[in-house]
């Protein structure tokens, strides 16, 4: 300002000194006056000249820099490309701030979509996208409620009511499977809104197995409970002679029995889920468990059947096994009680132990029973699922056991196999990955 202010009064001076050298004699005043005049006129069409430039500067995008000398002009543009330069800094930041958040939007497992005050879309990401079957470049702009045709999604999003989340079937794209979808909106800024979504298909899923394995537990549990209660109430208001006694107390025992290996089964799951995974230091010698489990499946055939099985084990050397002992145990004689419960007398059970070339070992039992429906197999470890359930129930089965078979499998990366053909019989078999198994005496 003070340059501007010096350079008019030093131009107003010059043109004075000048006028008044180049006026006739007698006409120095009016001369000088005139020169002063024609300066001032001069300094400013300068300044409005430099005002121009820089105002068609401004209008080109400021993008080249501008000569404007100096003085005010030269000063209001310095200061111009100063605050753009900051203005300029100040976005970029924010558009890698923004570039940060959509990212993270991006990768949220929840699906998020943006909406305007008119609810159309502004973005989504591929969460959103698979839920509902959007595409982020050609569903822009478009209005939501026009894409998701949900009738319970249409009622709640016209009701504008989002205290609570909505459960709906999600429209992902054609050939893949259906989601059950937990969807909620909230309202930010100026009538704008954000919707999640989240796939609750596993929960939903988990929620009607808890559902169906209580039913299942109290089913089970009740059946024999109202056996007994009925056996004890008869032995309490009828005369028995002592034949019927005996034999009232020996059905009780059996319900009891039948309580008491649901609720062991039951532990046992329990146990097996709510504990850490085994490791690799604890082996366990595969030949002391299948002589246990040869003791055990005899003395079951005994008490089912009143005489033993034709039952063959093969050890198959002195290997060993990385795992908890109790576990393995119980999956395998799982294995062979089946075994014993579904094959005639004069059947006969094959066990046996082999290693792999490639490390691993399977462990199969192979009956010659009456095998299993193909349609059943697939089902076969499901909690509580009997392809005979009044069968089972004779025999003693929970229903639990090839349950306990697969937990006990996946906790020791090993696979269940199930093999059948009605008529033929059945064969059961796991697949110990190498790092799991290894030879060594029965005392190392």
């Amino acid at each position: 300002m003070l340059w501007h202010v010096t350079s008019f009064l030093l131009g107003q001076v010059l043109a004075l000194l000048l006028g008044w050298n180049l006026s006739e004699t007698g006409h120095e005043e009016s001369g000088a006056l005139i020169a002063a005049l024609l300066g001032a006129y001069a300094w400013l069409l300068i300044n409005l000249l430099r005002g121009a430039q820089l105002l068609r500067w401004l209008r080109l995008g400021a993008q080249q820099p501008v000569k404007l000398g100096h003085g005010l002009w030269a000063q209001a543009a310095e200061r111009m490309r100063r605050l753009m330069r900051a203005r300029e800094r100040l976005q970029a930041q924010s558009e890698i701030r923004l570039r940060g958040f959509l990212d993270a939007f991006q990768d949220s497992p929840y699906g998020i979509v943006l909406l305007d005050d008119q609810d159309r879309i502004e973005w989504v990401n591929q969460t959103a996208s698979a839920h509902f079957g959007l595409d982020p470049m050609r569903d822009k702009l478009q209005h939501l409620s026009n894409l998701v045709r949900d009738p319970a999604f249409t009622a709640y999003f016209s009701a504008h009511d989002y205290r609570r989340e909505l459960r709906m079937t999600g429209n992902p794209a054609p050939g893949t499977k259906l989601l059950r979808l937990s969807v909620h909106l909230h309202s930010y800024g100026e009538r704008r809104s954000l919707l999640l979504s989240r796939d609750i298909t596993a929960v939903e899923q988990t929620e009607a197995m808890r559902r169906d394995f209580v039913a299942n537990v109290s089913h089970e549990i009740r059946t024999p409970l109202t056996v007994l209660t009925g056996f004890v109430e008869t032995m309490q208001t009828l005369p028995l002679d002592e034949s019927e006694r005996q034999h009232y107390l020996e059905l009780m025992a059996q319900q009891s029995q039948r309580m008491q290996s649901l609720v062991k089964d039951l532990l046992m799951l329990s146990q097996i889920e709510g504990s850490p995974p085994p490791t690799t230091q604890e082996w366990v010698p595969v030949q002391k468990i299948l002589t246990q489990c040869e003791q055990d499946a005899q003395n079951l055939s005994l008490v089912l059947w009143q005489r033993e099985h034709n039952l063959h084990v093969d050890a198959g050397g002195n290997a060993q096994i990385a795992g908890v002992s109790a576990e393995l145990y119980s999956a395998m004689f799982n294995l062979i009680g089946n075994a014993i419960r579904y094959t005639p007398i004069k059947q006969h059970i094959d066990v046996t132990w082999r290693l792999l070339a490639d490390g691993s070992a399977v462990f199969a039992v192979k009956d010659t029973g009456a095998g299993i429906a193909p349609e059943h197999i697939p089902r076969l470890t499901e909690r509580f699922y009997r392809v005979d359930r009044s069968r089972s129930r004779e025999t003693g089965g929970t229903g639990l056991g090839l349950a306990i078979v697969k937990h006990v499998a996946q906790r020791h990366g090993a696979e269940l196999r199930i093999e059948s053909i009605p008529g033929k019989g059945s064969t059961f078999s796991i697949t110990f990955p190498a790092q799991r198994v290894r030879l060594g005496s029965v005392g190392n």
